[in-house]
């Protein structure tokens, strides 16, 4: 649960103060009535509350445009190439709002199992050995300190702004060294291990990375 924003936290900083303060000489009160103690609760619930509604939980659909065909539509897993805009239209309706999208992370900068940044992606072994997926298939995330990964595709969750931004990112993988495209970031990112991916593409039996569908999923 995220903190109350400025504007609540300060009115409750307020409220509390008066509520422990007489008229008389701004003398602290021994016992502050029940009932203020009781609103200013409710305000701190409140406030916490709205603050963590603001965060939506989206799916990799939703980063696609409504108009654009789903992965099942173009083959498993998705093929830029099948896409008559190769997957670069991006979806805005989630523009600089508080998101948070479960996927596999696959390490762009790291030290050792330091992650300092990673791409999210849909399905284990996107980018390596199999088709890479089409840009508004791809987040670029920054965590907010650095995460430790001890392995790639590792499931995870990840909260922060969403931006759409077009952005290259280079990667040494298996097959050597690659430069992938994403069509959104996420900067300052709250990144948690998850045990699953909700909406995962499940990979083709003779897949070289099949044998991770049982693993993550």
């Amino acid at each position: 649960m995220r903190p109350p924003t400025c504007d609540a936290a300060g009115a409750l900083t307020s409220l509390t103060a008066a509520s422990l303060l007489s008229f008389k000489g701004m003398r602290p009160m021994s016992n502050p009535p029940i009932s203020i103690l009781a609103f200013a609760a409710a305000l701190f619930v409140s406030a916490a509350t709205d603050a963590s509604a603001e965060t939506a939980h989206i799916f990799w659909k939703d980063l696609r445009p409504a108009t654009q065909s789903a992965a099942e539509n173009v083959g498993l897993p998705m093929i830029a190439e099948k896409l008559p805009d190769h997957g670069e239209t991006l979806s805005l309706n989630l523009q600089d709002k508080s998101i948070q999208l479960a996927g596999y992370a696959l390490p762009v900068d790291r030290d050792g199992d330091l992650v300092y940044q990673f791409l999210l992606v849909p399905w284990t072994g996107a980018c390596s050995h199999m088709p890479t997926p089409p840009p508004n298939q791809i987040v670029l995330v920054t965590p907010a300190r650095p995460y430790k990964m001890s392995e790639a595709y590792q499931p995870v969750a990840v909260t922060g702004a969403l931006k759409p931004d077009m952005e290259k990112s280079q990667l040494f993988i298996l097959d050597g060294v690659s430069v992938i495209q994403s069509g959104y970031s996420v900067r300052k990112a709250d990144v948690v291990a998850v045990g699953s991916v909700p909406d995962t593409v499940t990979l083709p039996v003779n897949s070289p990375w099949s044998f991770l569908n049982k693993k993550k999923n």
